[in-house]
């Protein structure tokens, strides 16, 4: 889909002829969250958009100290689209975040350490466009109850699509039609539930400029899937963030409940977000060379090296969250085996089947939504750049089911394996980050790794869990 605003001095124009009346400044913070600033549109002028809109930096986790807290919005005036959902008209714009005491983007600004990912590709002479392509999956929850206490903890989500509700009474009756554990991939309705809602969602996202492609149910109960076109690393990241906005919001407003968690369901599958990736140079495909296995060239294969080179320590950016790691476990199509295989959906890398000298592309299938799309990307190009550059070799290919490998058979075969915890993957990124140097400044990563130890290792660590009382409790 087109740009609504093309360039910066048809913006106010453009709020006219759709008779805004808010202007809504978004801005990604380190774990991915956005943030809001809301302006009315009278209040505005050209002048203060070029300038920048003030906030304080401090208010924001493992930003700025109070001492040192104002911070500036840049906006991107040629991001924004209307708004779905709010009452009264309202016009939505990306930001990117100015640091006013060094003079320069800010430095732990996912957005803005995007830019620079991409500037550096080009710097490198290697490629001038870095192509991403996420795949975001999410459940929808009928309704979703957490308790998390000194003296109890309790989590319960609930779906009428879960085979937990074959015995429930429903006002309507119980119709019996589930799709059942791992049973979800592609029935057709009654059994799939969700489709006017996932087609609603579908809708919407074209709304708000996103092309999409399709959408269906997924593996795991209550889940669903929505295919959307790549764009360049940073249009990709700015398009998770309006795709979940979208998807969380129109559940919302039906009575439900959308989350994109990794792991919400014990023993069922959980909630990915593929990467496909490639690189091209003047108008040309880096990633592709007839030929060779998979058509895959030299330079593709090497990037793939790269990012299993530095796969530990990228995990902690596409794979941020301790329930993360609860996903990447054997039998639920979650791969953590770091080879590369054509087709094969066991391997960490697939190379989709089939693809023409323009669609060839790497697709990674370890990351998750709860990564900061900008970071996420990010890292990855750092690591595959960094293999191109060593002429690193991955692990394969290898086109066998990797998911019936015993620990002993893959110890065997030497093929390298992503950390089994968030703290694994931390103290990866501690001894191993030059290669995401300088986008990622040292400062960030330290900030990083620190805050993500403080909010989810330590708190995840020191709470017992049910299953621990389960196993343990009459010792």
């Amino acid at each position: 889909m087109g740009k609504f605003v093309k360039k910066d001095e048809d913006f106010f124009q453009y709020c006219k002829d759709n008779e805004i009346e808010f202007v809504d400044f978004r801005f990604t913070d380190l774990n991915g969250t956005w943030h809001h600033l809301t302006y009315v549109f009278s209040a505005l002028s050209f002048e203060q958009l070029e300038n920048g809109l003030p906030f304080d930096g401090s208010s924001i986790p493992a930003w700025q100290p109070i001492n040192k807290s104002d911070m500036i919005l840049k906006p991107e005036l040629t991001t924004a689209f209307l708004d779905p959902f709010t009452t009264d008209p309202t016009i939505i714009v990306f930001c990117d975040v100015y640091d006013i005491y060094n003079n320069q983007p800010y430095e732990k600004c996912p957005r803005s350490i995007a830019k620079k990912a991409l500037e550096n590709l080009k710097s490198t002479n290697i490629g001038d466009s870095a192509y991403f392509g996420p795949e975001n999956e999410f459940f929808i929850f009928d309704s979703v109850k957490i308790k998390d206490e000194i003296n109890e903890s309790y989590y319960k989500v609930d779906s009428q699509e879960g085979e937990w509700s074959d015995s429930c009474d429903y006002d309507i009756g119980n119709m019996g039609h589930r799709p059942r554990t791992k049973g979800g991939y592609f029935p057709v309705q009654p059994t799939d539930s969700m489709v006017d809602l996932r087609a609603e969602m579908m809708q919407v996202l074209k709304e708000v400029g996103i092309e999409v492609v399709l959408g269906h149910h997924e593996v795991g109960q209550a889940q669903g899937e929505i295919g959307i076109v790549f764009s360049n690393l940073v249009d990709a990241a700015d398009n998770v963030q309006k795709y979940k906005y979208v998807c969380k919001m129109v559940a919302h407003l039906n009575g439900k409940s959308c989350t994109f968690m990794p792991k919400p369901l014990f023993g069922d599958n959980g909630n990915g977000m593929h990467v496909h990736q490639s690189i091209w140079k003047d108008g040309k495909n880096l990633f592709y060379k007839e030929g060779n296995y998979a058509n895959l060239s030299d330079i593709a294969r090497y990037y793939i090296g790269g990012i299993f080179k530095h796969a530990r320590a990228i995990a902690s950016f596409t794979n941020p969250s301790t329930n993360s790691y609860k996903r990447l476990i054997p039998g639920f199509e979650a791969p953590s085996i770091l080879t590369y295989s054509s087709q094969n959906r066991s391997a960490s890398c697939r190379i989709p089947y089939g693809c023409s000298e323009k669609a060839t592309r790497i697709e990674m299938r370890f990351p998750d939504s709860t990564s900061c799309p900008y970071l996420a990307f990010s890292a990855m190009l750092c690591a595959g750049l960094d293999g191109i550059k060593n002429k690193y070799e991955p692990v394969g290919p290898m086109d066998e089911d990797l998911f019936v490998l015993t620990l002993a058979e893959i110890r065997e075969k030497k093929i390298p394996q992503l950390p089994r915890t968030l703290r694994g993957s931390l103290e990866s990124l501690i001894n191993d980050n030059s290669f995401l140097q300088p986008i990622f400044t040292k400062d960030m990563i330290d900030t990083y790794q620190h805050y993500k130890f403080e909010t989810q290792v330590w708190p995840n660590e020191s709470r017992p869990t049910a299953f621990e009382f389960k196993s343990t409790y009459s010792c």
